[in-house]
């Protein structure tokens, strides 16, 4: 069955809401008066008047049997749109509203606004979301049929859901599998089986692996949480083993005795895969949940760049670039909001401001690739308030983005303050780091920075590989930050691309890092280390140090840290300004 557009469900996109009857009608029952239907009502005159039994509040039996006769009396094309066409993308009060409803005029209003919600561009009567939704139904049933439509298939959910992945590892015939050290380790043969691997989902996080496998050999691949259901040789004693077993420091039936979700076998890793399982679960409710609508009206700003009406609500931005592919960048995003711009409500002695993120990231004709929400809320006791407004508030983000130029729109809003909206809108340029030339990261100046424990490298927020780094923002691009003299300096830098000796394996550079009096060039500190000391064998460096900036004056000064690299025979060099008051 082919999923088009239909003219009759989807009219022209029209300005302003659309009122239910239905749902208006509900609220009017719930509020009459629990009266039997053999109560009197008195008028004016004094006279008894029998009460009107259509107005009268139904009970729960008969209100259930009326949600049934509507829920039976929904067919045509209302019974596909809701059943076939959206089931994965409309929410659970959205249904209810929808089959609460009692005639197409209402039906086709519901629709319409169904979209509108959704769409990135209000002014675009085409609306790309929609556009976008059916193509990937279209695709689903193309693709994915097995025995049935592709959009009732796993790999078309998710497909129609959150789109074509970014790289996919297919093993459509199954056969001999090496499987990785966290699987365990050792040689097996599998089912079919295909891992969908996302750069980024919105609402769900960064690098996420969706597995599927066809256990029927029939070409209907299903979701899995567990890693073992595509070994085909999982119940066949002796065969299949992990190295561990293959040591004898264990039986294969000991896979089935920890009750787990997964049966990959014990081993070095076993006891943290079982941890994990709780984050697949976790994974898998956010994957196959409909995708939320929050924020429309940021949307509106940053999709429209509607104009601010109200007083605008100040903020800083600094985005900075590191590499972690050769065709993608981290790029973090740091917004900073002083707590004196927010609105602060005091409740049982804690005053609590929140602030609402919305961000987006577009290409040069309009096409949005990612975005992200969040909320942030500061509390402070009451009695410390106005102490702590002079403080400032930072948000970190970081997006996985391929080379080139985009548009970054960033819109906030004080939750207690409706009407206070803040604004920002920059171009971007994502570097990219050519193989055979020497590059670095931005170099960061940040208040404060710390190896993480291993647990925690690479996870959460602020933290880069296994730094914590925290990056001090300034008011306007360009302009330094500040530190007063009892505070460290703090810079963060990566260096890409270095030579390596052919014979004996290793870079030969000299990494040097100074900080100079802006106003009279004079080098006031200056540092040389070499390259092995930070990594003998790699290509890529980190340098980050920590300095002490008692000893400065008040004034303006720039660190610079310098690549010289003998085997390339290239140069690099990266410069931040900062102020000490």
């Amino acid at each position: 069955m082919m999923f088009k557009r239909r003219p009759l469900l989807v009219p022209t996109l029209v300005c302003g809401l659309v009122s239910f009857p239905a749902a208006g009608l509900l609220a009017q029952q719930s509020n009459t008066p629990s009266n039997s239907s053999n109560t009197q009502v008195q008028t004016d005159n004094g006279q008894d008047q029998e009460p009107n039994p259509l107005k009268r509040q139904l009970s729960d039996k008969e209100r259930y049997k009326q949600q049934k006769e509507l829920r039976q009396e929904l067919k045509g094309p209302y019974k596909t749109w809701l059943n076939e066409e959206v089931p994965y993308i409309i929410t659970d009060q959205e249904r209810k509203a929808f089959l609460e409803l009692s005639n197409d005029e209402e039906r086709d209003a519901f629709i319409e606004q169904f979209w509108a919600r959704r769409n990135p561009n209000p002014d675009d009567p085409e609306n790309s979301y929609r556009e976008e939704h059916y193509r990937r139904i279209a695709y689903a049933n193309e693709h994915f049929a097995a025995g049935k439509p592709g959009w009732k298939t796993d790999r078309g959910r998710i497909y129609i859901m959150w789109g074509p992945p970014d790289s996919i590892d297919a093993h459509p015939s199954g056969g001999m599998y090496e499987r990785p050290p966290e699987e365990g380790g050792g040689e097996t043969s599998t089912y079919p089986f295909e891992v969908w691997h996302y750069r980024y989902l919105n609402g769900i996080g960064e690098n996420i692996d969706i597995e599927f496998v066809d256990t029927c050999m029939c070409g209907d691949y299903h979701f899995t949480i567990d890693r073992s259901e595509k070994d085909a040789l999982l119940h066949v004693p002796g065969a299949g083993l992990t190295e561990y077993e293959q040591m004898n420091h264990s039986d294969k039936t000991d896979r089935f005795k920890g009750g787990g979700l997964e049966n990959l076998g014990t081993g070095p890793q076993g006891s943290m895969d079982q941890g994990k399982e709780f984050d697949r679960i976790e994974l898998a409710a956010k994957l196959f949940a409909p995708p939320p609508i929050e924020f429309k009206d940021l949307d509106a700003f940053v999709s429209e760049h509607k104009i601010l009406t109200g007083p605008p609500f100040p903020f800083d931005v600094r985005t900075d670039f590191v590499r972690v592919t050769d065709n993608t960048d981290l790029v973090p995003i740091t917004l900073q909001i002083r707590n004196r711009d927010m609105t602060f409500v005091t409740k049982d002695g804690v005053a609590k401001g929140v602030v609402n993120i919305l961000g987006k990231v577009t290409t040069l004709t309009d096409k949005t690739v990612q975005t992200f929400e969040d909320t942030v809320a500061v509390e402070e006791p009451a009695e410390l308030l106005e102490k702590s407004l002079d403080r400032k508030s930072v948000y970190w983000k970081a997006l996985p983005l391929m080379p080139g130029l985009y548009r970054l729109d960033i819109a906030i809003k004080d939750v207690n303050n409706p009407d206070h909206i803040g604004l920002y809108g920059r171009g971007i340029n994502v570097p990219l780091y050519d193989d055979e030339k020497l590059g670095a990261s931005s170099l960061i100046l940040a208040d404060e920075m710390n190896t993480v424990p291993s647990r925690e490298i690479g996870e959460g927020n602020f933290i880069i590989g296994n730094t914590f780094i925290r990056p001090r923002v300034s008011a306007n691009p360009g302009t330094p930050v500040s530190y007063t003299r009892n505070q460290d300096l703090n810079f963060w830098m990566q260096v890409y691309n270095l030579g390596i000796d052919e014979a004996t394996k290793s870079n030969s550079a000299t990494v040097t890092y100074e900080i100079t009096d802006a106003a009279s060039g004079q080098v006031m500190l200056e540092k040389t280390i070499a390259s092995k000391d930070l990594g003998a064998h790699s290509d890529q460096l980190t340098v980050e140090r920590t300095l002490p900036i008692a000893g400065l004056q008040p004034g303006k000064y720039k660190v610079t840290v310098k690549i010289d690299d003998a085997i390339s025979k290239q140069e690099i060099a990266q410069s931040a300004p900062f102020v000490v008051e």
